[in-house]
């Protein structure tokens, strides 16, 4: 385990993971959000790359990575996100953020900020909007929590390529092992996907997020925002990002070539526009 590993109880008894990264260093600390069946292990490049001149916080949600596994299913939803999010933020007595928010976890930013305005100094949203596209939320309906187990990392390795593959053109055999490093945890001889297969049940039968969506992000209306946008995603389209700029003229929406959803925050373009945000969120 990480020597800034760390653990927090939410407010209904689960024993939840995060990595605190530069806990000493001054400005807003930056709160990273992963993706559905994702976890903190995505973002340790990019804590260990900011983290000389900000506080960074990786959490694993509840039912992925070190987290402990929800016994109620149905409480896999952004509701239950946040309010974990909101628990950890007041346990470490912080009273802003910016939110890195990958997929999923830029839903919960924007359900953050409709819920808590003052305390959400900006957002980094990649590759998501409020509305998902119809082909990519089928896709991922289908996938998660469905896919067979694998039996050695070279398969865990080949599964992710098959995943992804179409979507991260250009990626090295290492970058492939980091991918799975990433998605996977070795149990009982052999890596499993690291996190509850009831998400996948509660992503179809509860459904991704409540009330409007769009209602939600007009909350960040006052908020600097930052969108990743994958320019081959199935997640987030053209026309979705285009709304959301009418909506909001002032974001700033960082087209990122070769990729679809989602990208990975270290290609050029992603550095360049979260170094903004930082230098412009002091």
């Amino acid at each position: 385990m990480h020597d800034n590993a760390r653990r927090y109880d939410s407010s209904d008894g689960l024993s939840l993971y995060y990595r605190d990264f530069g806990s000493d260093r001054p400005g807003t600390p930056v709160l990273c959000l992963p993706g559905l069946t994702r976890n903190s292990r995505d973002f340790e490049d990019f804590a260990n790359r900011i983290e000389h001149r900000r506080r960074v916080l990786t959490p694993d949600l509840r039912g992925r990575g070190y987290s402990d596994y929800d016994p109620n299913w149905t409480n896999y939803h952004p509701g239950t996100y946040i309010s974990d999010a909101w628990r950890l933020l007041d346990t470490l007595r912080i009273d802003r953020v910016i939110v890195m928010g990958t997929s999923l976890g830029g839903l919960c930013a924007m359900a953050m900020s409709t819920e808590q305005p003052e305390r959400i100094a900006g957002v980094i949203m990649n590759d998501i909007g409020p509305e998902i596209a119809a082909a990519g939320l089928q896709r991922v309906q289908e996938y998660t929590g469905r896919l067979p187990p694998v039996a050695s990392w070279d398969e865990a390795v080949d599964q992710a390529r098959d995943i992804y593959g179409h979507w991260l053109p250009g990626l090295t055999d290492a970058d492939w092992r980091k991918m799975a490093w990433r998605a996977y945890r070795e149990q009982d001889g052999a890596p499993r996907l690291d996190f509850d297969p009831n998400v996948g049940r509660a992503v179809r039968e509860v459904g991704a997020q409540k009330g409007d969506p769009w209602a939600l992000f007009a909350s960040l209306q006052a908020t600097p925002v930052t969108l990743l946008w994958g320019v081959d995603s199935d997640i987030l389209t053209r026309d979705i990002w285009e709304r959301m700029q009418a909506m909001k003229p002032d974001l700033e929406v960082v087209a990122v070539a070769n990729r679809g959803h989602v990208p990975l925050l270290d290609e050029p373009e992603c550095i360049a526009a979260i170094d903004a945000m930082l230098d412009a969120v002091s």
